[in-house]
């Protein structure tokens, strides 16, 4: 009877420890099993519950064209052949210590600009070179150069800048016209925004006959206006169109935070294709002269009249040959009004803006007619442009 006892007892211990000991082992193959590989040396299998490592390969594969939609496709092409032509201007001002009145060179801003031509042209905004000693360009590749300014127009915020880059180096970028533009077409904005170099953004035209103030406090009109991001920094880049020519050159956003907000505005093309040339040539825009000049709008605010009122009359110019009269005081103190132009050859004249604005579109020699009011009268003068000094 005791040796029953003592077998009973003996099984049931071999049982569990069997027990334990397959557990045992069957944990550890749920963790890592090693088994032997076709090599001779061990290798590492996991359950296939587990996920499968990418290998090193697969994470350094690249993205290929076929795995890319047309729309992403298009936008990669356009931005690597439109980013050799974009740079990233930085500027600087000398000042004077107080103390030691040692002369230091200050970083004051960056900004955007892209090559204009072969001859190291590079265009930029006027307000991102306004008051600085020095302006250095960095091209797609990395070179920077000493910049030279060549010429300047407040009144549409552009200037022009020189570099003395190898031509190979250069890639101008090609030029497109913005008098077709649409509403809802596709825009692509490139520049350094915080000075981040080459940033793309794109978006659509927002809106276009917009009206700016430049730096002159003249007005620029119409202006591109797009919802692509752009922020400080982007100044002087430029806006681009599907096909990745030059639309416009990025200059300002509305935002009440300073950064975007979704409201950009762009100078157009047009307009710069004729001033550049232009600062290239002379140094600065070269309108035709009219031989007298006009009232501050705040005069002809505080009287309240529209049009362009004549301040003064040159001495032997057209315009004192053909009788316009200036503002003048009497013998007695009292201020008589001078002519007041209401319309230039057929073109409403509401302020002398508009009177600079529309002289843009003549050049010297060409004959215009005014409507001009004097003493509630109404007159015609027909005046010949004469060349500004």
């Amino acid at each position: 009877m005791k040796s029953s006892f003592v077998k009973l007892l003996i099984a049931i211990l071999l049982v569990i420890g069997g027990f334990l000991a397959g557990s045992y082992w069957n944990k550890q193959q749920i963790s890592n099993i090693e088994a032997e590989g076709t090599d001779g040396k061990a290798v590492e299998v996991r359950l296939k519950t587990e996920e499968t490592p990418m290998t090193e390969d697969a994470v350094a594969a690249p993205t290929t064209d076929e795995q890319l939609n047309p729309d992403e496709l298009h936008t990669i092409r356009l931005f690597e052949n439109a980013s050799p032509s974009v740079c990233f201007i930085t500027t600087s001002t000398v000042r004077r210590d107080y103390w030691t009145r040692d002369v230091m060179e200050i970083p004051s801003g960056t900004g955007s600009g892209f090559v204009w031509s072969k001859q190291g042209h590079i265009i930029t905004n006027y307000h991102v070179i306004k008051g600085a000693n020095r302006a250095q360009v960095t091209l797609s590749d990395q070179s920077t150069w000493d910049a030279e300014l060549v010429g300047y127009a407040p009144e549409k915020d552009l200037a022009v800048l020189r570099i003395e880059a190898p031509a190979n180096e250069l890639v101008p970028i090609p030029r497109g016209t913005s008098g077709n533009l649409r509403v809802g077409q596709n825009v692509y904005a490139i520049g350094n925004p915080f000075g981040l170099d080459h940033t793309l953004t794109t978006g659509i035209v927002s809106a276009l006959g917009r009206e700016i103030k430049s730096d002159a406090g003249i007005p620029i009109r119409d202006v591109i206006q797009s919802d692509a991001a752009i922020n400080p920094g982007n100044s002087g880049g430029p806006l681009l169109d599907s096909s990745g020519k030059l639309i416009g050159v990025n200059t300002a956003i509305y935002s009440p935070s300073g950064a975007s907000a979704g409201i950009g505005f762009s100078i157009p093309v047009d307009v710069v294709n004729w001033v550049v040339p232009e600062l290239i040539a002379y140094g600065k825009v070269k309108r035709p002269s009219l031989g007298f000049t006009t009232a501050e709008k705040n005069i002809m605010q505080r009287l309240g009249l529209k049009g362009a009122m004549v301040w003064s009359v040159d001495e032997n110019s057209n315009a004192s040959r053909a009788g316009i009269q200036p503002t003048y005081r009497d013998r007695y103190g009292r201020i008589s009004l001078g002519d007041r132009i209401v319309k230039m050859n057929e073109e409403e004249i509401n302020s002398s803006d508009d009177l600079i604005l529309e002289l843009e579109k003549y050049e010297p020699g060409d004959e215009v007619t005014f409507v001009l009011v004097r003493d509630n009268k109404t007159y015609e003068v027909t005046l010949e442009l004469e060349s500004a000094q």
